[in-house]
């Protein structure tokens, strides 16, 4: 791990760009649920001090990606069935409204863009790249968001692609979904295409309920 300088960052805070790494650590799988954060490994790891790591990790915390534990410290929250079913709640009622709203708006340039979006999403299923997948993944549904030209359900669906990125990587870790995957975004897309919302939603919808009983599953195989 190690902090990246671009564009987007250089003028941000010391405290955050740590924060945008460690966090970025954990959302990626990079620290695994449980794991301890430790002050100064993690200061040596990044080259800077402990003040700017402790501050990142009081803001981790607030976003419930980091827990305090008496006499232990600070460590990586566990990913619990409470929490998912919480989070796909609420993105359920967002992408159903997307499809809906994008079946009503879509233009010509939407439509290439989608259509691309959904072939891209089957190149990244065939590199069997992980991290290709869950980024293609998120480019797919990004573009359903955008097609709806609505700016504050594109703001709030991307303050919660981050609050979910840690369970797309988890489903996208179980390969034998994958086949699954690929059709149902071709299926979202060709009900987008024919402005057919009635389906769009109710594909979205099995789509996202597949996908939880992905992660809970393999959540409930790891405790075995």
């Amino acid at each position: 791990m190690e902090l990246k300088y671009d564009g987007s960052n250089e003028y941000l805070p010391l405290r955050d760009v740590v924060f945008q790494a460690l966090r970025q650590a954990i959302v990626t799988g990079e620290f695994s649920p449980g794991e301890r954060l430790m002050e100064i490994k993690l200061a040596n790891m990044l080259g800077v001090s402990r003040t700017p790591v402790r501050e990142a990790i009081r803001m981790l915390e607030l976003e419930g990606l980091v827990v305090m534990i008496p006499r232990r410290g600070a460590e990586v929250a566990r990913i619990t069935e409470k929490d998912l079913k919480d989070a796909l709640e609420v993105r359920t009622a967002i992408e159903e409204l997307s499809v809906e709203l994008a079946c009503a708006r879509i233009d010509e340039i939407g439509k290439e863009r989608l259509k691309k979006a959904c072939m891209d999403f089957k190149a990244a299923i065939d590199t069997k790249h992980v991290q290709n997948i869950v980024d293609e993944d998120v480019r797919f549904h990004d573009v359903i968001f955008e097609i709806t030209k609505n700016e504050r359900l594109i703001s709030i669906a991307h303050n919660l692609r981050e609050q979910v990125y840690r369970y797309r990587v988890e489903y996208v870790k179980d390969f034998s979904y994958h086949d699954i995957l690929v059709r149902e975004h071709y299926d979202i897309t060709n009900a987008i295409l024919m402005n057919d919302v009635k389906t769009a939603k109710e594909i979205m919808r099995k789509h996202l309920y597949n996908q939880e009983q992905i992660v809970i599953k393999n959540l409930k195989d790891t405790l075995k």
